[in-house]
């Protein structure tokens, strides 16, 4: 997520995202019949194009999608997710021992897992990097992930100190953690970025320098970070201390910054990139290859409206947009429409049935409802005209996305006029966390499988919440689904109808405007093997991939 991960996990307008793996030299070329790229390689080695650069390799700090790929393969947590997105060991060599009440886990460590540098890693290092990190002096984004953790919201807030949170070292390979609630996501949590360990003797001889080069980057996982350039290029090698070295079968991973979807197919198109994803105009000339797929992720993209705006104006304006033409015209990638902040094929019920499957929104596509909707407005307000802003990032193609919600907007909703402002990324976050905005095109990944990994974010005191929306009746539902009755098996199902009302409701307050659920086309070779996807967390993991025919 993902993500910033979350929520930055999503930043990136889908139609520019570009993971794409790639070929290295020894290879043999053949013309399989696709325009002459290459179908076999001699070599481990496998090359990724990123659209951005890592912002940081300081695990406390990260909040953005590429620092959470790359955490998934340089460092390891407790637990690590599998093929099926379940939690299974990592650092840790077994499940949890947890007590009666469920909320004191103790976990014991493998005493053969290491640092790149040597060094073992202990149950030291992780309650270093989770002391640091709700330290409000480290100022970290993500410290509201360990609000479950016994004592951290009291110690983000300033009212304890960071050694009072709950988890300490009973010895060097046991871990003692004492949680405000068995949550069942709390053993996927542990695999997220923000939990990974750190070795206290290394992060403070680096200072403020750690986390931003490769000398001054440590790795427990699969790969260790050997070179890094800003803004151009980074390299992974496997990492001889890791404890299960003999899974990882890549001799380097090398990343490459492509910020053009043209740039990066070119190469594919001459055999230098074995695998890249395609823009919407390139869709339909390649949905016929062998080597192309699409496949839906679990971000949701949608548009955050302020709600100082009457609430018939934003959803006048949430279903005056066509988001079936969207997603056919613009994105053309497998995404699929939303009406919804849930996505659908991430949580099921008791029953086996998607869970927005019984989630009631009103914020469909409907041009004559918007226009009924919007005369409301105009009598409630006094107002026949409305001038209204449009946040979005400053890449080409959320340009072109804007310009085609306002020619939507300005033709099915008479008298709006809508004015579209491009800014960078960090200057629209800033402006969106003043509230300084109308609307704001904006995203979200979900890091742990649980609904609430969505509706947390519209909480009254969320740090994503930037539309206003505040609701007590809300609140006081997210608060009941994760009290210990709530979290009980015999009321899982009274517990998923809790939720569904309260997103129900809060779609009914039009604080968003749901447009999609994120899809992806691309062009792959087969000889890519292994690659092993992920639904939260850090998207992917490279431990087991392997060239196919690699000597």
């Amino acid at each position: 997520m993902r993500k910033r991960l979350a929520a930055l996990l999503s930043i990136l307008v889908a139609v520019v995202l570009t993971l794409a793996a790639c070929s290295g030299g020894g290879s043999k070329s053949e013309d399989g019949g696709k325009g002459g790229v290459k179908s076999e390689k001699s070599e481990n080695v496998l090359n990724l194009a990123s659209t951005s650069d890592i912002p940081t390799m300081d695990s406390s700090l990260a909040t953005d999608q590429v620092s959470f790929f790359t955490f998934n393969q340089t460092l390891e947590g407790l637990y690590v997710l599998d093929k099926d997105d379940k939690p299974v060991p990592g650092v840790a060599k077994e499940d949890p021992k947890k007590s009666e009440d469920g909320k004191t886990w103790t976990i014991k460590l493998r005493d053969n897992a290491k640092w790149s540098n040597g060094d073992p890693v202990t149950a030291h290092d992780f309650v270093y990097a989770w002391q640091r990190t709700v330290d409000p002096d480290t100022a970290a984004e993500y410290a509201y992930m360990f609000e479950n953790i016994e004592n951290a919201k009291d110690i983000t807030a300033g009212k304890k100190k960071p050694e009072e949170l709950g988890v300490k070292a009973v010895d060097d390979q046991t871990l003692e953690i004492k949680l405000v609630k068995d949550v069942p996501w709390m053993q996927s949590l542990f695999a997220f970025g923000s939990f990974m360990p750190q070795n206290e003797k290394f992060v403070e001889k680096q200072g403020k320098k750690f986390g931003t080069t490769a000398d001054a980057t440590l790795s427990n996982g699969p790969f260790q970070l050997e070179q890094w350039k800003t803004e151009d290029n980074w390299k992974l090698v496997p990492n001889k201390e890791y404890w299960d070295k003999d899974k990882v079968k890549l001799k380097e991973v090398n990343y490459k910054v492509v910020k053009e979807t043209q740039t990066a197919l070119n190469m594919y198109q001459t055999g230098k990139l074995d695998s890249v994803v395609l823009d919407p105009q390139n869709v339909n000339k390649y949905k016929d290859k062998k080597d192309f797929s699409t496949e839906l992720n679990s971000s949701n993209y949608f548009f955050r409206i302020n709600n100082t705006k009457n609430k018939d104006l934003r959803k006048a304006f949430a279903k005056s947009i066509d988001k079936d033409e969207y997603v056919k015209s613009l994105l053309n990638n497998g995404s699929v429409v939303s009406d919804k902040l849930m996505v659908k094929d991430f949580v099921k019920d008791e029953d086996g049935k998607d869970y927005i499957d019984g989630v009631k929104s009103p914020l469909n596509y409907d041009k004559e409802e918007a226009k009924k909707l919007l005369e409301k407005a105009k009598k409630a307000t006094g107002k026949d005209k409305f001038n209204i802003e449009l946040l979005t990032y400053d890449a080409d193609e959320s340009k072109k996305a804007a310009e085609f919600v306002k020619e939507q907007v300005e033709k099915n909703l008479p008298g709006v006029t809508l004015k579209i402002k491009q800014q960078p990324f960090k200057q629209k976050l800033d402006l969106e966390s003043k509230g300084d905005y109308d609307i704001a095109f904006a995203g979200w990944g979900p890091d742990y499988p649980d609904s609430t990994t969505f509706l947390d974010l519209f909480k009254k005191n969320s740090p994503h919440n930037q539309t206003g929306y505040s609701n007590a009746e809300y609140d006081k539902a997210l608060e009941e689904a994760n009290s210990d009755e709530m979290l009980k098996d015999e009321n899982s199902a009274k517990r998923t109808k809790l939720l569904q009302d309260a997103e129900t409701k809060f779609l009914d307050s039009a604080s968003i405007g749901p447009l999609y659920q994120q899809g992806v086309a691309r062009l792959r070779q087969p000889y890519v093997k292994n690659w092993q996807p992920h639904k939260f967390g850090g998207d992917y993991s490279l431990k087991e991939v392997e060239i196919a025919g690699a000597k």
